[in-house]
């Protein structure tokens, strides 16, 4: 459960105590109007405090998130009748502190902004009974502002924790993969990747097809030295890192250069990100030749991603790419384009005659 069960155990040992502490107020209150109700309200606090105490523990939902808030107003506003005429805006309602629950509750399930607003539901119901309602200034509002606090800043610390958490769980893979990547680079530079470089050398010395089927060697070695390298993509939270799906497109003729930091992205949106880069690296094979130079160069900051794919080809004739398209070849318009738009970005294409082609796609942080 980490961190976050550590939040709800938290909350099941306020309630109790509130629970323990509501039922001494409500056994020295002598003079209530109507004791046994009040005892019959604290037994349906207990009841839900057993309840929530278990359903938290397994299985969190926004649906008994409501109804916790509905219980504990419910119970709250049974304070009047309970009370009687000694009701009024300087007494405690039988409820006490145990309405902090529900709040503490949403905090830790939703955040800050989640706590807050079972807070001003919670501080409402209580400003009510105190007598706000008939507008009242002397009516003490202490008890409400605290417990919006107390909403916000617990919301705020478990939204932090959990990020926390969720950073100290990917640097525990990546250290994970790291060590698996150096176990598997020993084996492989040892057998595999040894004959692959010498079917290369040996292929390109003798000529003719052996020479082609020294240069297809020397392409897979490379790539496979790049996925022992970069190891598996990230898994956390459905995330992958696009710049170790990008280092496997490097070759011969293909260079790659991506930060040494991960380049996170969803999966759904890194496999459209991935594919587009792909789908110009064939861009430049079949308009360039099998042997022209490309280059893939990924950066990535706080407002965007940024990946660029150049080559030294002959260009693109001016209007050609819409020729191109009304022509049905949908390349660059869907292959790259569309499937850029697709997750929210952008894509530039530059070209000059006689002086190759970039390609940029960029991906905002917003949409990410």
């Amino acid at each position: 459960m980490g961190i976050e069960g550590s939040f709800w155990r938290a909350i099941a040992v306020y309630r109790i105590a509130s629970l323990g502490y509501a039922a001494l107020l409500l056994a020295g209150a002598g003079g209530y109007q109507r004791p046994v109700a009040g005892w019959l309200v604290f037994g349906v606090m207990a009841v839900w405090t057993g309840v929530t105490t278990v359903a938290y523990s397994t299985a969190r939902s926004r649906p008994l998130l409501v109804v916790d808030v509905l219980v504990t107003l419910g119970c709250m506003l049974a304070s009047p009748y309970v009370q009687g005429s000694m009701a009024g805006p300087g007494l405690m309602p039988v409820t006490a502190t145990w309405v902090g629950g529900p709040v503490l509750a949403w905090a830790v399930y939703g955040g800050r902004r989640a706590g807050a607003v079972a807070a001003v539901v919670l501080s409402v119901g209580d400003l009510w009974l105190r007598g706000l309602h008939e507008f009242d200034l002397s009516v003490p509002v202490n008890g409400a502002v605290l417990l919006i606090l107390a909403g916000t800043v617990v919301g705020h610390v478990a939204r932090l924790t959990k990020q926390a958490e969720e950073r100290l769980q990917r640097a525990v893979e990546i250290e994970a993969a790291g060590r698996e990547r150096e176990r598997l680079a020993r084996g492989i530079h040892d057998s595999v990747l040894q004959v692959l470089a010498l079917v290369q050398r040996r292929g390109l010395e003798i000529g003719g097809e052996a020479a082609q089927l020294g240069r297809l060697a020397g392409e897979q070695e490379a790539a496979l030295r790049e996925m022992v390298r970069n190891g598996p993509a990230l898994a956390d939270s459905g995330f992958v890192d696009v710049g170790a799906r990008l280092r496997r497109y490097a070759t011969a003729t293909v260079t790659v250069s991506t930060p040494a930091t991960p380049l996170p992205l969803p999966a759904g949106q890194a496999h459209e990100v991935v594919a587009a880069v792909g789908a110009a690296l064939d861009n430049v094979r079949r308009h360039c030749g099998e042997d022209a130079r490309a280059w893939v160069f990924a950066e990535n900051d706080d407002a965007s991603m940024t990946i660029t794919v150049r080559d030294e080809g002959p260009g693109i004739p001016a209007g050609r790419l819409p020729e191109a398209e009304a022509e049905g070849r949908l390349g660059i318009a869907q292959s790259i384009r569309g499937r850029i738009a697709g997750v929210g970005g952008t894509v530039a294409v530059t070209s000059v005659p006689g002086q190759g082609t970039e390609v940029e796609l960029v991906i905002p942080a917003d949409s990410r």
